[in-house]
């Protein structure tokens, strides 16, 4: 009987909330029928971990709750990776697009905040981003929007991944060319 209590604990801990998640758009949709017009309902969510993941989804259903319930889940399904620097920025200036959407990222010194519109903002704060500056050119559909800024974000490369690729020390990729030519000429 205890073992069965104690499997319940681990169960109920394991799907304790380690995600948080964003409501960023929800619409109402009709569909005109004989007998008149039925509504549903279609939500946008956005959920991380911000501590680097961050996934969305989009749910439609005939009551709000379930359509959420539904976009939460397909946005945990769909999570990516984002490496950050010092856990608070991006490693460099990046450019996302999607359909008309087109988002610029750009790092920031400590301090700066998160300065974002709408949909990306919502993107930034569940990846746990505190410092970046964007601007989003283009598109206003919110879908597109945070296709493009996690498109932008697949693209973010760490020093760290750069180096392996390339089969060099970390510090080699982070100095600047101005002291590799000076070494060469040494």
């Amino acid at each position: 009987m205890a073992e069965r209590e104690n499997r319940r604990d681990r169960r109920e801990r394991d799907e304790a909330p380690e995600f948080a998640d964003r409501l960023v758009a929800i619409n109402r949709v009709s569909k005109t029928v004989k007998g008149g017009k039925r509504f549903g309902f279609a939500a946008l969510v956005v959920v991380g971990d911000q501590k680097g993941r961050v996934g969305f989804g989009k749910g439609k259903a005939k009551e709000v709750p379930e359509a959420i319930r539904k976009a939460t889940e397909q946005a945990k399904r769909q999570m990516i990776r984002v490496p950050l620097r010092d856990g608070r920025t991006l490693h460099h200036d990046i450019e996302g697009r999607h359909g008309a959407g087109r988002v610029v990222m750009r790092t920031a010194p400590e301090g700066t905040g998160i300065i974002a519109g709408g949909p990306m903002r919502a993107v930034f704060e569940m990846l746990g981003v505190k410092d970046v500056v964007s601007k989003s050119l283009g598109s206003q559909n919110p879908y597109n929007m945070i296709r493009a800024t996690l498109d932008g974000l697949k693209k973010e490369a760490s020093p760290r991944s750069v180096a392996a690729r390339r089969g060099k020390k970390v510090a080699d990729i982070l100095r600047k060319p101005e002291e590799a030519a000076a070494e060469a000429e040494a």
